[in-house]
């Protein structure tokens, strides 16, 4: 019999750890930081998401390690990974609770503003900050109130000229877990948009856990009301001055989650097979892990989730060139570097795009065919498999595709990039 042959030689790979699969793409120190926690993390998951208890210790553990700080030179007390090393251990992350990297998408945008700001005094306040370990939410949407043309929340002077924010906040990502939030507020001086940052310790500010979608549930996405909360008016940027590829960013934070819950649905379901002893009597094996029609199935889903994780990470090379390029507009400012960082902003943005608009179909499939493979059993709450959908289904209704593939065709077309920013509110006449 040749040493080939089926039997001869056992050329089984063992599944990859998370460490196994860190450690060529991120520095050892990294690795070490953070793959037996993630281990620990996922392990919990299902738990967590069936009971509805929010992942407080599993963030401290992350915040412990520095994933807040990942973005940060090493000589501020970061790690200093660039875009394609942030975005992988962010896939990471989500595999292990999908709920996690998106409770920290507001957080990853303030970091980038504090990387490529031209305004020193913010950049060297919001260093200290992150780097002695605060995090931000985010509060950007609101239920009502907002139209095209601004927001609802309004950022105002009191009698003694100290800046005041009122509103009202949905959407709220993170901020129930965070020092800070970022507010989209309406700077009534000036009639500009700005984001600006709010500390949330305050007695004029209510955050609520009201969130009861049927995925993400863990997130802090909720309600924030602000009842004249203060706020220091160097922390007040107008929207239209932020880093320019803001939008393709809050993109690639879902679409690492998406990438994430991809893989360990598959994982999981490739365990349920392996350890199912019931068959059909119409199936093609005894065995269901033998059966070669279950076998096809999750070799195909085995496949998606793949494309779809390396989809994800050829897109944060485009956020890493829109980062130089938004960094060198802002140390060398002038037509041209302004010009390249636009440019840049609006490819990562198409990029993003086009990953939305595959891994948001790919894995919203992925998750239900899976229960092919297994039957009504696997329909069960207490398998915890139906987590992978509603989490899937409930992320890609962020920013929604079918725009985003209008978007795609009007570059192909007319080499047209996507507006840089936009808004949901009542349209301006109908106000």
């Amino acid at each position: 019999m040749s040493a080939v042959d089926a039997g001869a030689v056992d050329v089984s790979i063992p599944e990859a750890s998370a460490h196994d699969r860190l450690r060529d793409e991120l520095p050892d120190d990294v690795v070490d930081r953070f793959a037996r926690l993630l281990e620990g993390i996922r392990d919990g998951s299902a738990d967590r998401d069936r009971d509805r208890v929010l992942p407080f210790e599993a963030l401290r553990a992350l915040r412990d390690a520095g994933l807040p700080v990942a973005r940060l030179p090493r000589d501020r007390g970061g790690l200093g990974l660039d875009w394609p090393q942030f975005g992988r251990l962010l896939i990471e992350v989500a595999a292990a609770d999908p709920n996690l990297p998106q409770i920290l998408r507001g957080h990853v945008a303030l970091v980038e503003q504090t990387l490529t700001t031209d305004d020193a005094a913010f950049r060297e306040r919001w260093l200290g900050r992150i780097g002695a370990g605060q995090i931000s939410g985010n509060a950007w949407s609101e239920p009502s109130g907002s139209t095209h043309a601004r927001a609802g929340t309004e950022l105002v002077e009191d009698d003694a000229g100290a800046l005041r924010v009122h509103g009202r906040k949905f959407y709220t990502t993170g901020s129930l877990f965070a020092e800070w939030t970022d507010v989209v507020a309406h700077r009534v001086s000036d009639a500009t948009d700005v984001a600006v940052l709010v500390r949330l310790d305050q007695p004029s500010v209510t955050v609520s856990d009201d969130w009861d979608g049927i995925g993400q549930r863990l997130t802090g996405t909720g309600t924030i009301v602000f009842d004249g909360a203060s706020v220091d008016a160097q922390d007040a940027v107008p929207v239209a001055a932020r880093f320019p590829y803001q939008t393709a960013l809050y993109q690639f934070v879902l679409l690492a989650v998406l990438a994430g819950i991809a893989r360990t649905a598959v994982e999981d379901a490739a365990a349920a097979v392996r350890a199912r002893t019931r068959s059909y009597s119409h199936g093609s094996a005894a065995r269901t892990a033998d059966d070669p029609q279950i076998l096809g199935l999750l070799g195909e889903q085995s496949a998606v989730a793949f494309a779809v994780q390396r989809t994800v990470v050829a897109v944060a090379d485009d956020l890493e060139r829109a980062y130089r390029a938004a960094r060198a507009a802002a140390q060398a400012p002038s037509e041209a570097t302004r010009a390249e960082a636009l440019a840049a902003a609006g490819l990562a943005e198409i990029r993003t795009a086009q990953a939305q608009s595959f891994a948001t179909r790919a894995v919203q499939q992925l998750t239900s065919r899976i229960f092919d493979a297994l039957g009504a059993s696997a329909t069960a709450r207490g398998t915890g498999l139906d987590r992978h959908w509603r989490n899937a289904r409930t992320v890609s209704s962020h920013n929604p595709v079918l725009f985003k593939d209008r978007w795609i065709g009007e570059y192909e077309v007319h080499d047209r990039l996507p507006q840089p920013l936009w808004a949901v509110g009542t349209p301006v006449e109908n106000a």
